[in-house]
């Protein structure tokens, strides 16, 4: 029977987090710990640079910047509770921080969603029509689709927050997840979630698979121009530039398409837990080592602003 929202008892809820001994906590810990520090350090590297040195003061740095910015914010909004729980006893969150937690995660996660696809036009545009790059993809417009991204992720994140916080919490309040995601929440709910269902598929048609989608038709478009590249050396790098895009978007819209748009009947906890850890962590880890520390330009300007460079010189 469907409780009524003001018999409503949960002001509190309790992250189970992972199924760990008391032998392997410090472990995992200390691993989360090193990879957390690892991601500010690799994407605020990068998103300095990309302020400081003028030669990355390009269409794809400046989205690269934004996308080293959205990983350290969504990261920032998990990664530091979830030490605080591996650390202590006190596993609790109140509900307001996970509404909000919720909230600014998913924001950050749809404009991050997004952000892709505009970047894989940005590659088609440096590829397909290299003489108009810089008139095409100017400063107004870069400016114009980034703000597009983020204010689709504050639309379609409040969409999914008020739809999944508007039931009554009444029951349990453990959560079996390490921090407060949508679908883990949802199954605490007292009432009926096929409506949250069908609005989360929805979402996730508008959010993961009309971006992907978009991605798929640039890239069939790309590959085709760089087939007509006569040079192989060309050939290469328009493919290398391509290939770190396809990566990365992968590794962070595959997980986060089945985590949000199969229904919840058959989600697993533990399998979520670790399709959360892929695109939450891991994707955050690898941009910059898959996009900018193996690029030419990025090196330059470490050393650069270093002073190494003069110091080799």
């Amino acid at each position: 029977t469907m409780q009524e929202p003001n018999q409503s008892s949960v002001t509190e809820f309790i992250l189970l987090g992972f199924s760990l001994s008391p032998r392997t906590t410090p472990l995992v810990f200390s691993a989360f710990l090193i990879t957390y520090v690892l991601i500010i350090l690799g994407n605020g590297l990068i998103t300095i640079l990309i302020c400081l040195d003028s030669h990355l003061h390009t269409p794809m740095y400046f989205f690269i910047g934004i996308l080293s910015m959205l990983d350290l914010g969504y990261t920032t909004t998990t990664v530091p509770q979830m030490l605080t729980h591996l650390a202590s006893q006190k596993k609790t969150i109140s509900f307001a921080s996970c509404v909000a937690q919720m909230y600014i995660f998913l924001v950050l996660g749809i404009t991050e969603s997004w952000l892709f696809a505009i970047m894989s036009i940005d590659r088609y545009v440096a590829i397909c029509h290299p003489l108009r790059y810089k008139v095409i993809m100017s400063p107004w417009l870069c400016g114009i689709m980034v703000i597009f991204c983020g204010l689709w992720g504050v639309i379609s994140a409040l969409i999914y927050t008020v739809f999944a916080m508007h039931l009554p919490y009444c029951g349990t309040n453990k959560i079996n997840h390490f921090f407060c995601e949508v679908p883990a929440v949802l199954k605490l709910a007292c009432a009926d979630t096929s409506v949250n269902d069908r609005v989360d598929f929805i979402l996730g048609f508008s959010v993961i698979l009309v971006p992907l989608s978009l991605i798929l038709v640039i890239y069939v478009n790309i590959f085709i121009a760089i087939l007509r590249i006569r040079s192989p050396q060309g050939r290469l790098k328009a493919f290398s530039t391509c290939a770190s895009h396809i990566t990365v978007v992968t590794m962070f819209s595959v997980p986060a398409m089945v985590m949000y748009m199969r229904p919840s009947c058959m989600a697993s906890p533990e399998e979520d837990k670790k399709l959360a850890l892929f695109y939450n962590i891991i994707s955050a880890f690898l941009n910059p080592i898959i996009y900018s520390l193996r690029n030419k330009d990025v090196k330059r300007a470490f050393l650069k602003v270093t002073g190494w460079s003069r110091a080799s010189d």
